[in-house]
């Protein structure tokens, strides 16, 4: 069991259960942001004409400004704390879905995109580096859990929003959400703090190894264990981006997207079948995957779960013809994929320690915007090839490969550079002696 902490070491209203608690609420609120947005294209579509293709150029503005800003954003909580970062990136939720429901040009809706990003980075970014650095003894199950609010959160409002869609009109469902998601994250900030000096449980009491030196973000840069792991994110995120954002398309060719399905009592068309499962597997891979990795390590965990997807992907390929395998390989190729949201930001607070844990796991979180890019490429591979065989192929290889990195180059680059700081930290300590 881990030491009990005295009431004077308690810090902040709640402890840092709370802290943790805070997170998972404002990652759901800020959720609706990313996968709430599609209720709103058709829509849109349908009162200015502009075309989905115009409309859907928002969702990559959002996408980007949400990964590529983090580090910056975490710069500004490691400074100044999580608080203030909150509150404005709450603000700027609001306000963009505020605009969004005013947006008569294509240009202003891009503006909303653009703002709604910078908010939601904000608060991800500071929540899964909060929980990195109140948990360094449970580091994958807290960031685990802080990033299944933002998978999950939007679940609970996803039929509300369409319901109001229908009766009220997208422009004031846009306006009566932004307003309350913003405002539920502007309160909520007020309550969030930074851990101070003995505060928290020691790194070392966790059975996962952790370095003992705080890497600033320009170190950690300088270090070849961040860049295996920058390529194993990109390489996982591109892999599982690709699978999940075609799964439309997929369903549609291999005839499925209709076809009703019935597994557990449960009757459903296929593709909604696959949806819906998504969603539930994506939220409890996140913290299930990182519990795991709290027990076994980091590197054995995504050996597991890289392998598992590469797996599945294969399985998809050669059976998701039939409908019960495809909504049944689909919920695993999405269970072994949520995970990189826990795994990674949690190997990076043990590798580069808690000082600077925002800043860096947002550099690293940057990766997901990397493999956004690579998505577009799928629909041109099956266009040049007639067929989903390559898309699932190149999936399921990088996917392979990362599990082996984990295993066979990320883990022996870790240890050997949790040594050397060991080593350093000993000779450091011998004339105090």
């Amino acid at each position: 069991m881990h030491q009990a902490l005295t009431e004077d070491q308690k810090g902040p209203l709640g402890g840092r259960w709370f802290q943790l608690v805070i997170g998972v609420i404002c990652m759901s609120m800020i959720a609706n942001l990313q996968y709430g947005w599609t209720l709103f294209v058709n829509p849109i579509d349908e009162k200015y004409h502009w075309g989905r293709a115009g409309i859907q150029v928002a969702f990559t503005i959002f996408v980007v400004m949400e990964t590529w800003l983090v580090p910056v954003e975490g710069w500004f909580v490691d400074k100044f704390g999580p608080r203030i970062v909150v509150l404005i990136g709450g603000i700027l939720c609001g306000l963009a879905w505020a605009i969004n429901s005013v947006a008569d040009s294509l240009a202003m809706l891009y503006l909303g995109a653009a703002i709604g990003g910078i908010g939601a980075g904000g608060v991800y970014g500071t929540c899964v580096g909060n929980a990195l650095k109140w948990f360094p003894d449970r580091r994958g199950l807290a960031a685990g859990l802080t990033a299944a609010g933002f998978g999950a959160g939007s679940a609970l409002t996803v039929v509300p929003i369409a319901n109001m869609i229908a009766s009220s009109g997208y422009e004031s469902t846009f306006l009566t959400f932004g307003i309350g998601q913003g405002l539920v994250v502007f309160l909520l900030a007020w309550f969030l703090a930074e851990p101070k000096a003995g505060q928290v449980p020691s790194a070392q009491k966790s059975g996962v190894a952790q370095s003992r030196e705080s890497y600033t973000p320009v170190q950690m840069l300088k270090t070849p264990v961040f860049w295996v792991m920058y390529l194993m994110f990109v390489m996982v995120a591109a892999g599982g981006l690709m699978a999940t954002a075609q799964l439309g398309p997929i369903a549609k060719d291999f005839h499925l997207d209709g076809v009703p399905v019935s597994i557990m009592g449960l009757t459903l068309p296929a593709l909604t079948f696959a949806l819906s499962i998504d969603r539930v597997l994506n939220g409890v891979t996140r913290p299930f995957f990182g519990w795991v990795s709290d027990n076994i390590g980091r590197e054995n965990t995504m050996f597991v779960a890289f392998a598992l997807e590469c797996f599945g992907i294969l399985a998809l390929n050669q059976w998701g013809h039939n409908p019960v395998a495809f909504v049944i390989l689909t919920g695993l190729v999405f269970f072994a994929w949520g995970e990189i949201y826990s795994l990674f930001p949690a190997c990076c607070g043990d590798s580069f320690g808690s000082k600077y844990a925002t800043t860096n796991a947002g550099l690293l979180y940057t990766a997901k915007g990397t493999a956004s890019l690579v998505v577009p490429f799928a629909n041109i591979m099956v266009a040049s090839t007639g067929s989903w065989q390559s898309v699932f192929f190149f999936a399921a290889a990088v996917n392979g490969i990362a599990a082996l990195l984990a295993l066979f180059v990320l883990k022996p680059m870790r240890a050997k550079q949790m040594n050397a700081v060991s080593q350093t930290s000993k000779l450091a300590a011998e004339p105090a002696q």
